[in-house]
């Protein structure tokens, strides 16, 4: 008996469920992976069953992390399995998938400008909601547009976060339009996060000009501390209080700013912060840019004080003579 048992004791069991429908799915490729100093290694694999149900035939050992990486309808969904973590009865959700937008949007569009000794480095940071329960792929026109100037020489760097994932890079897409980009990333239902770096020569007071080819409702210009910008159509929202990050709303699908001064190291020490994957694309190439790991606290704690920033206006309106009405 306890022969018969062992096989079933060593394996990793489970049920695919596809949320876009409800019910178990059948037909997707369930990856049993090993997290170690090598990345992401495939250990083995299943295809679910008509009734969604996955059985591998491995035991996970040495006290590392695992990752179960299921592919459905060309899109992958991770699942961690962390040491001492169950590995039967596992559920596992995935979505249908549509090539065209849907539901999805940007939410959030924040671009961090850091010139220094003749280079000037842009960190923007997109967060787009996928509030329906279908994900949006499109592997030949990408999902997001960016802008990258002709100064950066084809050089960008790009990661995204699936909703409750890790940071990966993230593969690149021509457009018909020479300075616009697009990033090979699918959108899936919740928050996902996608970052594009890049570095263009610049001289200090010259203009710089920039676009969104996304539809984005609200993007917001930032210099660090140290950094003054000026440019028309600009809303000035203040200062980040932690890192004194200065905070512009654009108005307008384009700008053109001009930028003096250097960066400072906030009030209390100098920021600091803290991803891979399939990455492709003609034309481009990733690099990991010198001040990529300031620009992540900053856009982030950047993003938070927006939130409340806007509630706090909203109420100052309301108690107003012509406040903002109640939509």
């Amino acid at each position: 008996m306890l022969l018969v048992a062992l096989p079933a004791f060593g394996a990793v069991t489970g049920t695919v469920i596809n949320q876009s429908t409800g019910k178990p799915q059948a037909g997707a490729t369930v990856g049993f992976n090993k997290l170690g100093g090598n990345g992401i290694e495939l250990i083995d694999q299943a295809k679910s069953d008509a009734n969604g149900n996955f059985t591998i035939n491995q035991t996970p050992t040495g006290g590392m992390p695992y990752l179960l990486r299921t592919v459905y309808d060309g899109v992958s969904y991770n699942h961690m399995l962390p040491p001492g973590s169950p590995t039967s009865g596992i559920t596992v959700d995935v979505y249908n998938m549509s090539k065209q937008q849907g539901e999805a949007k940007i939410t959030k569009h924040m671009v961090l400008f850091e010139p220094a000794n003749g280079q000037m480095t842009v960190n923007e940071t997109y967060i787009l909601e996928n509030a329906s329960k279908t994900a949006w792929n499109d592997s030949d026109q990408g999902t997001l547009k960016f802008f990258l100037p002709a100064g950066a020489g084809g050089k960008a760097q790009v990661q995204a976060t699936a909703p409750g994932g890790m940071p990966i890079g993230a593969g690149v897409l021509k457009t018909g339009t020479p300075d616009i980009f697009a990033v090979d990333f699918p959108v899936k239902p919740g928050e996902t996060r996608i970052d594009v770096t890049y570095s263009t020569p610049y001289t200090a007071g010259q203009p710089f000009a920039g676009k969104v080819p996304s539809k984005d409702e609200n993007t917001y210009l930032i210099a660090p501390n140290g950094i003054t910008l000026e440019g028309k159509g600009l809303n000035d929202l203040g200062t980040e209080p932690r890192t004194q990050a200065h905070i512009y709303g654009l108005t307008g699908s384009r700008y053109e700013i001009a930028l003096s001064g250097a960066v400072a190291a906030p009030p209390g020490g100098d920021a600091s912060g803290g991803d891979q994957g399939d990455s492709s694309g003609p034309g481009i190439e990733q690099i990991m840019p010198r001040v990529y790991t300031q620009a992540k606290p900053i856009l982030g704690i950047a993003l938070g004080i927006l939130a409340l920033g806007f509630a706090l206006l909203y109420r100052k309106s309301e108690g107003r003579p012509g406040g903002l009405p109640h939509k």
